[in-house]
């Protein structure tokens, strides 16, 4: 890799998407709910916009190991929020697995979660076995281990597949903390995450990690020489250091892999 990639945006239409995209990507005519960003070869991050005119499904993801090698630990960065938007994390008590069975046959299973208002700027993190939603009204950026090992509980009546006795089987059933503190790293065994600011016509040095992946949220410059701006994510890379300046003032999340002693 001789220099910096911009990765390919992938607009997924979906029944609870939306048709305006502004200011990352052109209005869509069919509802987009998902942009993935895509490289030549396989990453270990996958990252991804999230667009949600209606409510997703009460999902959780398995770990490592438990639905083959790569399991779904993930967060979400809050680009956007409507007026009452929400999200869903964990219980808003803890339960019993048999109480999250039979709350789930019930269709009742919503009424547990833990929902709550969010604003832009605010960062999450969920780990793998995490019960989660992502309520209506939301753009937001979530970074997360490259699988798709998703096991729903509920999704409000649509035609989906179900799979309540794994969902239930792995669930965290403990009450989640909610948002990280302002300016705090997301750190995990899977990736760190951390919020960076440049200001007009500054420029600055960035040593190589492993998968290290930039998120443009705002502002225009250049990221090892080649032009960037806003909902563009690129990967640096890993065998020397990048220059980024900025033309405009910018704002980004850094992600990588940390390496094996946990180092950040």
């Amino acid at each position: 890799m001789a220099g910096p990639v911009r990765l390919t945006p992938s607009l997924r239409e979906k029944v609870w998407g939306k048709t305006r995209l502004a200011p990352w990507f052109p209005d869509s005519p069919t509802p987009i709910g998902e942009v993935w960003y895509l490289a030549e070869r396989d990453l270990p991050l996958l990252v991804k916009l999230l667009f949600t005119r209606e409510k997703l499904s009460v999902q959780v993801h398995p770990g490592d190991g438990e639905d083959g090698p790569r399991g779904k630990t993930e967060m979400w960065h809050i680009l956007e929020a409507e007026p009452g938007a929400a999200i869903a994390l964990g219980f808003r008590q803890p339960l019993s697995r048999r109480q999250l069975l039979e709350a789930t046959r019930a269709g009742v299973v919503e009424s547990l979660l833990n929902w709550m208002p969010v604003k832009a700027g605010e960062t999450y993190f969920t780990p793998a076995h995490t019960v989660h939603a992502i309520g209506a009204g939301i753009v937001l950026c979530e970074i997360q281990q490259n699988s798709d090992v998703t096991y729903r509980l509920w999704d409000y009546g649509r035609p989906r597949e179900m799979h309540v006795e794994k969902a239930v089987a792995i669930a965290d059933l403990s009450v989640h903390p909610g948002a990280m503190p302002p300016g705090e790293a997301v750190r995990s065994k899977h990736f760190v995450t951390e919020l960076a600011a440049l200001s007009t016509g500054a420029e600055i040095g960035i040593e190589p990690r492993a998968c290290q992946l930039w998120i443009v949220l705002d502002g225009q410059g250049t990221i090892g020489g080649l032009a960037f701006r806003q909902g563009e994510v690129w990967l640096l890379p890993e065998d020397g250091p990048t220059a980024i300046a900025a033309r405009t003032e910018g704002r980004f999340l850094r992600t990588y892999v940390p390496d094996s002693s946990g180092a950040g």
